[in-house]
């Protein structure tokens, strides 16, 4: 556990489905009618409501964050965001998955939610590199908590150990452990 300003930043490796915070993160595709990944468990742990929440939402720009009820899921929201295709790093892929992170959080805020868990957007089948996108996935968080009061914790959820390893290197370096 790591702490920034007043913040709890936690890296867990296990299944983001499980977690009983406020909200968490689903890795979306711009339909936000579920797909592979976390986008598929979310999906199938929450049940219909949310595919239903989501058809009434109209899909989602990349980038940008809706929020739907979680259903059966112990956490009470789902924030659905849309990672960047990754092409290679010159399409402006950096800004629109830190716009993914920091919009999912502005969303949190507006709920005046307190806990909320990520996944590695983008690191999937849309081909992120994972080192890039936890740097970028952890200043996202950084700035957000800088600009903004009423975060309580922050959890990068990894579904892999070398992922685990991977934020836990990045915020070790960030919060100077």
């Amino acid at each position: 556990m790591y702490k920034y300003k007043d913040v709890k930043l936690t890296i867990i490796e296990g299944d983001i489905t499980k977690l009983k915070v406020d909200a968490i993160v689903n890795a979306a595709n711009n339909t936000l009618l579920g797909g592979g990944g976390v986008d598929g468990a979310i999906h199938r742990a929450g049940g219909p409501v949310i595919l239903e929440q989501c058809k009434k939402i109209g899909g989602c720009p990349t980038g940008e964050a809706r929020i739907t009820t979680a259903g059966n899921m112990p956490s009470k929201y789902v924030i659905h965001t849309v990672g960047p295709v990754y092409k290679g790093g010159s399409k402006g892929e950096d800004k629109l998955l830190y716009n993914a992170y920091y919009n999912s959080l502005k969303l949190a805020k507006e709920y005046e939610l307190k806990t909320i868990a990520f996944p590695s957007i983008s690191t999937g089948v849309y081909g992120y590199p994972k080192d890039e996108a936890a740097k970028i996935a952890v200043g996202a968080v950084m700035d957000f908590i800088d600009n903004e009061k009423g975060l309580e914790e922050v959890i990068f959820v990894s579904f892999s150990k070398d992922n685990y390893l991977l934020y836990k290197e990045i915020l070790d370096k960030a919060t100077n452990q």
